[in-house]
């Protein structure tokens, strides 16, 4: 891993996953699960929690990157749209530094739904295990 690799990876979100993690974290908040009240507040239909979206990057850091001795150090996430049920996320992951004295990169992330417009973006800082 160097200074300016990218990496790509595309996630579905499907009911499933939007069905196991009302299961294992039971945030029912009606935005999230009643699409008559998502609607009367603006929305299509009911909202996916953001935090699935945490959870496509910890499978990112853990599962897709060269190496598995990694930890995130530091994550930030900025949500811009709305993300449904159903919908195909592109993620795309740039390393913007590298800090060797600490022996960790610091990533720029986003995701964009099927429209090509940006769902989400943020930093990740990884530290490499030794």
């Amino acid at each position: 891993m160097e200074k300016g690799s990218i990496f790509m990876r595309e996630f579905d979100l499907s009911s499933d996953v939007y069905s196991l993690f009302l299961e294992a974290f039971k945030d029912k908040n009606p935005l999230h699960t009643d699409d008559s009240f998502a609607q009367s507040k603006g929305f299509e239909m009911r909202v996916m929690h953001g935090n699935i979206l945490n959870g496509f990057i910890s499978y990112f850091i853990g599962e897709c990157l060269p190496t598995k001795n990694v930890i995130i150090q530091k994550q930030e996430i900025q949500f811009h749209l709305p993300v449904y049920v159903n919908s195909k996320l592109k993620f795309e992951a740039k390393i913007e530094e590298f800090y060797e004295s600490v022996n960790s990169y610091e990533f720029k992330f986003y995701f964009e739904n099927e429209n090509r417009k940006k769902v989400a973006k943020g930093k990740i800082q990884i530290g490499i295990l030794k």
